[in-house]
């Protein structure tokens, strides 16, 4: 036999050792996204496995496996510092609303009668900013009282046009008083959904409570025929950039004096908690916030 015949059976050999050794290693790289997809999308502790003795390979897992780890503590302590944040805020907001609350009895008090004009222009002062501070530990303590626990609410088929007809009512005297004279448009289909009854209402009271604060005017509540919330509202206080961070916590728009920044934020973790969706667009100098359940 000829040496090329010779080289030609090395050849086949070796391509076939190098197709074997690509296909464990594509096999090996498949295990370990995998491995890594399921171990970050998952609350464990499982570490990634291949199934390749090769040596790089092996060494590629090792080091992934200790930045995994690493990783997996910094989450522990990021939880563990944001339920002491949490505490921490619910501590502090029970203790303001108590004397505030007593402030405002003692205000109620007062005879504006018995009072000369400028006197009562500063107790009624003192009093709407006392409504403020109420208002915003209110917030506080909802938003640090656990709301990001998906397991400590029950879902219930409710009749949405019902609850957004009894929420719009007890705005009344607030709209009243901001000169705000809403179009509101119900379907006449009777629209159920899946969600908490308590969360809805606290998702339509933030909503109608933001929009009273920058409505300039032309306040528009829509229930529609497939069971989208629509909420538009004409303002120039929010442009594109602010849009952006509309539902970020803390997050306020510059000359919304009376703005705590944390309602829209409480909605949207309500909202996703339901299985929902909420979006914000800005329109022809309107603002138009669209829930889906």
């Amino acid at each position: 036999m000829s040496i090329w015949f010779y080289l030609f059976i090395i050849a086949t050999i070796l391509c076939i050792v190098f197709i074997a050794k690509y296909l464990v290693i594509k096999k090996s790289i498949k295990e370990i996204e995998e491995s890594i997809s399921f171990i970050i999308s998952s609350d464990t502790n499982a570490l990634i496995t291949i199934s390749s003795n090769d040596k790089n390979l092996k060494k590629l897992s090792t080091v992934l496996n200790k930045e995994l780890k690493k990783l997996r503590e910094l989450e522990i302590k990021y939880n563990q510092g944001n339920q002491e944040l949490n505490r921490s805020i619910t501590n502090i907001s029970h203790d303001l609303r108590t004397p505030l609350t007593a402030i405002r009895g003692y205000l109620d008090l007062f005879d504006l009668k018995g009072l000369n004009k400028k006197q009562q222009e500063y107790l009624i002062y003192i009093d709407s900013k006392v409504k403020d501070l109420i208002f915003l530990t209110e917030q506080l303590f909802d938003f640090s009282s656990g709301i990001d626990n998906e397991n400590n609410f029950e879902k219930e088929n409710i009749y949405v046009n019902q609850v957004l007809e009894d929420v719009i009512c007890s705005y009344y005297e607030l709209f009243k008083q901001n000169n705000i004279t809403p179009v509101v448009n119900i379907t006449k289909q009777k629209i159920i959904r899946y969600v908490n009854e308590i969360m809805l209402k606290r998702i339509l009271e933030n909503i109608i409570s933001n929009a009273i604060k920058y409505s300039e005017d032309n306040f528009v509540i829509s229930l529609k025929d497939n069971g989208d919330l629509e909420f538009s509202n004409k303002t120039k206080l929010i442009d594109r950039t602010s849009l952006g961070k509309i539902f970020d916590r803390f997050y306020t728009v510059e000359n919304a004096k009376k703005s705590t920044g944390i309602g829209l934020s409480i909605a949207k973790q309500l909202v996703e908690l339901n299985d929902g969706k909420i979006i914000a667009e800005y329109k022809n100098n309107n603002l138009i916030i669209t829930i889906t359940f």
